[in-house]
Order: C-alpha cells, then sequence, then structure tokens
C-alpha cells in the first residue's frame, strides 16, 4: 500500500466522539479527549508516509449552538493540545496552519494558536491545517466580498476573476485541493466543510467514531483510494468511460 500514491491531502471530519462516550457511558466531553489521542495518531502516521497536508474540522461554525461546557472543553483541548504537541510537532517538521475565523475564539485560545503558527513557520514537513471555528459557506461568502470590495476600489477587473484567483480569497490558498475526505462514525454528509474544496474529492466513511479511528482505519481508507480511477471530468487511460 505505501508504495502505491498516497493522497497528497486528506481531509477529516472528526465526527462521533459525543457517541463514543454514550456508548461507554460517559460524559461528552470524555469522547473529545478520547478524539485528541486519535488526532496525534493520525498525524503522526500521515508524517510517516509521506502525506502532504492533513486538514481536520475541530470546530465549525455551527457548533456554537452546542452547550456552553462542550463548546468551552473543546476549545480548553484545542489550547492544551497545542500547549503540549507543538514542541514535538516541531522536532518532527510539521507545520501548523488554521483555517477559520479566529477572532471570535477565546483569548487565550487565540494566543495559544498565534505562538504555535510562529514556533512551526518554517517547517517543511507534513502541515497540519486545523479549521476552527470555519465553515464553507462562510468561507465563499468571506471571498466573495473581499473579490467585490477589490473590484469597487479598481484593483480587480471582472475578467480577471477566475478558478485560481478566486482559490487566493480562501483559507486554504497556499494548499492542494483535498485528495481523499474521510468521515468516521456513519454520517454520509460533508458539513459545510470545504465546499468550494472538495469538488474532485474522493470521499470515504466509515461507521467507527473517530476515538476509535486509528492509523489501521487509515491505512484501509488510502488502500480504497488507490484502487479509485480519478478522471476529473475526464476519461481514464482506456478512452472508453464518461
Amino acid at each position: 500500500m505505501i508504495d502505491k500514491i498516497i493522497p497528497s491531502h486528506i481531509a477529516i471530519i472528526m465526527d462521533g466522539n459525543g457517541r463514543w462516550a454514550r456508548s461507554k457511558g460517559l460524559p461528552r466531553i470524555a469522547g473529545h479527549w478520547a478524539g485528541a489521542d486519535s488526532l496525534k495518531e493520525i498525524v503522526e502516521y500521515c508524517a510517516e508516509i509521506g502525506v502532504k497536508v492533513l486538514t481536520v474540522y475541530a470546530f465549525s461554525t455551527e457548533n456554537w449552538k452546542r452547550p456552553y461546557e462542550e463548546v468551552s472543553t473543546i476549545f480548553n483541548l484545542l489550547r492544551y493540545f497545542l500547549q503540549r504537541e507543538t514542541d514535538r510537532l516541531k522536532n518532527n517538521n510539521i507545520k501548523i496552519k488554521v483555517s477559520g475565523d479566529i477572532e471570535r475564539l477565546p483569548k487565550k485560545v487565540k494566543e495559544e494558536i498565534k505562538k504555535s503558527l510562529e514556533k512551526t513557520i518554517n517547517c517543511s514537513g507534513l502541515i497540519l491545517n486545523i479549521a476552527v471555528n470555519y465553515g464553507g459557506r462562510d468561507e465563499i461568502l468571506r471571498a466573495c466580498k473581499k473579490i467585490a470590495d477589490e473590484v469597487k476600489k479598481g484593483n480587480l477587473e471582472i475578467d480577471e476573476i477566475d478558478d485560481s484567483l478566486f482559490k487566493k480569497y480562501l483559507y486554504t490558498e497556499d494548499l492542494p485541493d483535498p485528495d481523499l475526505l474521510i468521515r468516521p462514525s456513519g454520517e454520509l454528509r460533508i458539513s459545510n466543510f470545504l465546499l468550494y474544496q472538495l469538488a474532485y474529492t474522493e470521499l470515504w466513511f466509515c461507521e467507527k467514531t473517530w476515538p476509535d479511528f486509528k492509523k489501521d482505519d487509515l491505512m484501509r481508507a488510502i488502500s480504497d483510494f488507490q484502487k479509485r480511477d480519478r478522471r476529473f471530468g475526464g476519461l481514464n487511460n482506456n478512452n472508453d468511460k464518461k
């Protein structure tokens, strides 16, 4: 499996933490802590096998609707993860990037994010892109507003707007589109995640909840990915399929 094509960019919706906790008679917040252990294992394995970018959905713009205690726990967990793991990530040449509107986040979380970004800015290995306070529709609207403002100011002509330019206004401006999207926990939707970027991404779903998702499961997803015929709207090598 490893000697075949490895997805350059893998995106993961880390779903099922609450269900994992409920199945064990634990509070939902316990599931989020368990999910952090899975993230650590998956990050390490992605770096080991040569994945270039790993984007993980940590907190969506819709997640603010959840109970205050759970939202607070997620942010505390993110802060703790960055405090505990950033130096190790840096030593392994892993660069941290954040996608989303971080201005609404608690002050201490924003400070920790900025520290982690600064510490790993010169790393050239795997990019760990954490999507926090992120929403796909929000990202597209934000890009449209910025482009419209540039047109209004006379800095941009409408005819100059194409796919390449539009991508420069997205949070993922300097990243390739995902090759593979993974969603555990049995849900079959993308939940407002990377709506523009997922146009030709291969989707992979499984029943396991995120805290139970380990590197063997990632290997299985990549193995399935390697069997797929990616044509991007064109024809395959045999020129006989549409």
